[in-house]
């Protein structure tokens, strides 16, 4: 119930300021009592999705009241019918956050961090193939450069944002074999930046990667 709610919230089945049904209509929709009820609104208010509001009901707060990194409203989010305005906000996250973590990664790498982002590296190679195996050891490459930087706040809130696009087809996309060879050579520049110790070239080869990897991918506008 809770996240059916969220969901038609965020895709604004229930616009902002609207008034979310009675607690009885809520019950027969869903065929739960009123403590269910009340527990789900009480579970709402603390997305910050809705406030009770005296002789109104419970109002649907506007987006900026949103707890934005909720699981359940990222999900619904990369629902929307605006997703791609969305998907897009997460690419410059990432450059944002992720290019630094390049950087400090080619400044604390130790020769066994290293010896395991070369090893992912080779895994990778030997996924081209492989798009789905490869789309999963990808996210484990990136994490290991997350990890070596020691930006711990950075790798949670990439890791909590791009783990739920990953549930969208939009996000994701269709890579070909020749995709998937572009951006096996940009993994390749990013390792070698790190390993060499050039913090800038290794800012520079994930920013590249980042934005041509998602522009290769992303859906053209309707």
């Amino acid at each position: 119930m809770v996240r059916s709610l969220t969901t038609a919230i965020v895709t604004e089945e229930y616009p902002a300021g609207t008034a979310l049904p009675p607690a009885g209509t809520l019950c027969e929709m869903y065929q739960v009592s009123r403590t269910v009820v009340r527990e789900a609104t009480t579970a709402l208010a603390e997305k910050g999705l809705v406030a009770a509001r005296q002789g109104l009901g419970t109002i649907v707060l506007d987006q900026s009241q949103w707890d934005l990194l909720d699981p359940q409203i990222l999900d619904a989010l990369f629902q929307r019918k605006d997703r791609l305005r969305y998907l897009d906000n997460l690419i410059q996250i990432r450059t944002t956050l992720e290019c630094p973590m390049a950087a400090e990664a080619a400044r604390r790498v130790t020769s066994a961090e290293a010896a395991q982002l070369s090893a992912q590296l080779r895994t990778l190679a030997g996924l081209l193939d492989d798009a789905e195996a490869y789309a999963a050891a990808d996210i484990v490459f990136h994490d290991l450069i997350h990890r070596i930087s020691g930006d711990t706040f950075g790798r949670a809130i990439v890791s909590s944002l791009q783990g739920r696009a990953l549930h969208t087809s939009q996000y994701s996309g269709n890579p070909t074999r020749d995709d998937l060879e572009l951006t096996h050579l940009a993994h390749a520049r990013v390792h070698d930046s790190i390993l060499a110790g050039d913090a800038d070239a290794a800012a520079l080869a994930m920013r590249e990667h980042i934005t041509n990897s998602w522009a290769r991918r992303r859906p053209r506008e309707p």
